[in-house]
């Protein structure tokens, strides 16, 4: 009975062990949560510069000329642009708005689905369509407006980082608002 209970002992013992030393792993702490990029709220001014047109802007943005009405309006702080490019119209709106409809189409590669939203402003004569880009392609917002007759802008948005639209979903939708409010706040001198 001794040998009995000293085989049960030493069993009984040797499970304890395993059991204290099977479940030891590589301890890994686990984050508190997630990171979470807030941006101030959008405050906006009139940009004038001698152009054939105006729109506001956020004044955390900085503005680059780059000649012929065109302009860079950077983000420093979210690695992003906004590149606005100015083409008088001349009897060429088909071949402009084929251009800027190509420019966007050609994301289509990286792209998982091309959003289209029409916009009209018939009282200050501002015509347009705005891009929605889902997916990993190079910008996720582009936009064109025109008055038909003389005037035609295409804007579109890109960040100094390899596309992952994960990561950048943040700046791109805070941005995203500020092109929207670019395009909605467009009137021709």
């Amino acid at each position: 009975m001794n040998r009995k209970l000293r085989n049960t002992g030493l069993l009984l013992l040797m499970g304890i062990g395993f059991l204290f030393t099977a479940c030891k792993g590589d301890v890994v702490p686990k984050p508190k949560a997630h990171l979470r990029l807030e941006y101030p709220m959008p405050e906006y001014r009139m940009f004038t510069d001698g152009c054939a047109f105006t729109f506001d802007v956020n004044t955390l943005t900085k503005i680059t000329e780059k000649g012929a009405c065109g302009f860079n309006i950077v983000y420093p702080k979210m690695k992003g642009t906004i590149y606005i490019d100015y083409k008088p119209v001349n009897n060429n709106i088909d071949v402009l708005l084929r251009d800027a409809q190509k420019l966007t189409y050609e994301h289509v590669i990286k792209a998982d689905d091309i959003q289209e939203q029409p916009f009209v402003n018939r009282k200050d004569k501002v015509y347009g369509m705005f891009y929605q880009v889902g997916g990993d392609a190079a910008t996720n917002a582009q936009f064109y407006v025109t008055d038909s007759t003389r005037h035609f802008i295409v804007g579109s948005v890109y960040f100094y980082a390899k596309p992952n639209f994960d990561s950048i979903m943040p700046a791109a939708s805070y941005i995203k608002n500020d092109m929207r409010e670019i395009m909605q706040s467009i009137r021709w001198k």
